[in-house]
């Protein structure tokens, strides 16, 4: 066997062994946490790979949400459940 085709040979098996390596690397470091971020209803920063819990605005500044609707679709979408509807006292 020509001396060139062995070492082209070893040397795209280097290229694949590094491109496996680095394909399972992203899998376990980047995409699994970023998949289990997002079914958890938070938000995923790929940047600094961090999974925040979103928060209400009005959780911040004390003031309510006067749509029940809106207030609905909010904790929907952060993945809460929706305040029980309080029957009037008597």
């Amino acid at each position: 066997m020509n001396r060139n085709i062995g070492r082209l040979m070893v040397a795209f098996l280097l290229i694949f062994a590094v491109g496996s390596v680095g394909a399972v690397v992203y899998q376990i470091m980047w995409a699994n946490p970023a998949e289990a971020c997002e079914k958890a209803h938070k938000w995923w920063d790929a940047k600094h790979r961090v999974c925040a819990t979103p928060v209400l605005i009005s959780d911040i500044t004390g003031r309510t949400i006067q749509d029940k609707q809106a207030e609905a679709a909010a904790l929907e979408a952060m993945g809460k459940a929706a305040p029980a509807e309080t029957a009037p006292a008597r």
